[in-house]
């Protein structure tokens, strides 16, 4: 007797649909090895498949069989015994990049580059950061050499690109198509001799700098009274987020770097955010609204942080390496309708342009175009170096070495930052005139690069591919003392028996459940 079997539709990032068929019983994992082998990925560690549960992207826990995350109708017999009657609607999943990585080095699947590359070519679409309109720029400029290759006279003359694949729509209603298609070929033409690779690589590295591309965004209740959600939450490549909206308008909250993060907790739909060095009355309370989002919401950010931990020192190597290939080799580039002696400056209402006093919009849903791109600062200071005070009653837990070796990260560029740092893509300054786009262009030698990446390549490999054991719900394996035993340190379990599902916590390193009797 053969399995029954179901038919999945699988989203890729390209913007192509794999038709698949599973089993009834078949897990996340069979479904993701199919995707693999039709689209050519041999390292999957960065992506994940996803269903969409209340407007939001919900990440699967490929442990899990898919009948948890596909509507009833999965387990209901869609044909006949004789194979007769009409077949059901397919069921949808995406797949994404469930964590993010500033350096395209770390992913050494050149499939998987490519793919971790258009999504993001995407989501650079999508950014509302107007104050870094320079590295727009650089990003178009990086993206038409991976795309199309060295710039040709001939082959690319005139319209050779559509503005809507390479800027954001704000963007261009606010220069006009004119500008970019007479502006942007100049900086292609700036990026000749460079492979395709080495674009993407470029690509992957500044579009990592918008503050609102390389994060997952969450939407959170205040008070569980609430009729909607007004707090969002954003995971981003070094830590957590928190945005309030005020007048349907996202505004910054706390930046909170993982050391500065003490523990993530879900008591049910209860979900509590602790800083590190404050008291228990500091901490962030808020609420997801489901049981079942709250497990996976800490699953993910569980597996995030762990593999923040793990790419450290890989990070920390290619870091150093690029950033000593770069400095000899410095120029810049402007854009300037100033310096065009031949034209004129493109009318206020011509073409697509939005005319003179049309702003770029201002954010109206973090999860569809993300973050405000703000540079606040959080409500309150956060000292690592302070240890904060137990709770009368709470069971000690070893502090991993990890994190207490951990320095203080640097904090991602914002607008006071790019300024004087060449490596934020620009620096553009508040006294140049509206119509001046400075972009700063690095050329780079990269073949002691790849030395490196040989040499980080086990570390990397190792830390990803302790991402399947983090996903499934059972936690870290058990040691020969019955502790349970992580990676980052010690783990033990709160009472006996199963992994608790109404209540749990992730400290930094070390996973603590409570079982629920």
């Amino acid at each position: 007797m053969t399995a029954e079997l179901r038919d999945v539709l699988v989203l890729l990032p390209t913007r192509e649909q794999l038709r698949l068929a599973v089993g009834v019983q078949a897990t996340g994992h069979e479904l993701l090895q199919q995707v693999c082998d039709q689209t050519g990925i041999r390292e999957a560690h960065f992506f994940g498949l996803s269903v969409v549960r209340n407007n939001e992207h919900v990440f699967m826990d490929l442990e899990q069989k898919l009948s948890k995350y596909f509507s009833k109708d999965w387990k209901r017999e869609t044909r006949g015994p004789q194979g007769r009657g009409r077949p059901g609607a397919p069921f949808v999943a995406f797949l994404g990049v469930q964590y993010y990585v500033e350096n395209g080095r770390l992913i050494r699947d050149r499939a998987a580059r490519h793919l971790y590359y258009l999504q993001l070519k995407e989501r650079v679409l999508r950014s509302q950061c107007a104050h870094r309109e320079e590295a727009y720029f650089l990003l178009a400029a990086y993206g038409l050499q991976a795309d199309l290759g060295n710039h040709r006279r001939l082959a690319h003359a005139g319209r050779y690109f559509q503005p809507q694949a390479y800027f954001p729509q704000w963007l261009i209603a606010k220069r006009g198509s004119a500008y970019v298609l007479r502006h942007a070929p100049a900086l292609h033409r700036e990026q000749r001799g460079l492979s395709p690779r080495e674009a993407e690589l470029r690509f992957i590295r500044e579009a990592c700098r918008l503050e609102d591309v390389p994060v997952h965004f969450f939407r959170l209740y205040k008070d569980k009274k609430e009729d909607r959600p007004t707090v969002v939450l954003g995971l981003t490549l070094r830590g957590l987020q928190v945005f309030q909206e005020v007048n349907r308008t996202p505004q910054l909250l706390y930046d909170f770097p993982w050391p500065h993060v003490e523990k993530l907790a879900f008591l049910g739909k209860r979900f509590e955010l602790w800083p590190h060095g404050q008291p228990a009355a500091r901490r962030l309370v808020y609420h997801t609204g489901c049981a079942w989002r709250s497990r996976h919401l800490l699953r993910l950010l569980r597996t995030s942080h762990q593999l923040h931990l793990g790419l450290q020192q890989a990070r920390q190597q290619l870091q150093l390496l690029e950033e000593a290939e770069e400095k000899p080799c410095y120029r810049e580039s402007y854009v300037s309708d100033a310096r065009d002696g031949n034209q004129d400056p493109e009318p206020a209402g011509s073409g697509d342009h939005a005319g003179p006093d049309q702003r770029p919009p201002s954010l109206c849903s973090l999860l569809s175009a993300g973050s405000c791109c703000s540079s606040h600062a959080p409500a309150f200071e956060v000292h690592p170096q302070r240890a904060g005070p137990k709770e009368p009653g709470e069971m000690s837990v070893d502090e991993p070495e990890a994190v207490a070796a951990l320095p203080t990260e640097e904090p991602p560029c914002s607008p006071s930052t790019s300024r004087s740092s060449p490596g934020c893509g620009g620096r553009a300054s508040p006294q140049q005139p509206l119509a001046v786009v400075q972009v700063t262009l690095v050329s780079m030698r990269a073949p002691s690069a790849e030395a490196t990446l040989h040499q980080v390549g086990p570390a990397v490999g190792q830390a990803a591919g302790s991402l399947p054991a983090l996903q499934s719900g059972q936690g870290p394996p058990r040691g020969p003392t019955g502790d349970l035993v992580g990676s980052g340190g010690r783990v033990r379990l709160w009472g006996r028996g199963r992994w608790g599902t109404e209540s749990l916590a992730w400290s930094m390193g070390v996973f603590l459940g409570v079982r629920v009797s």
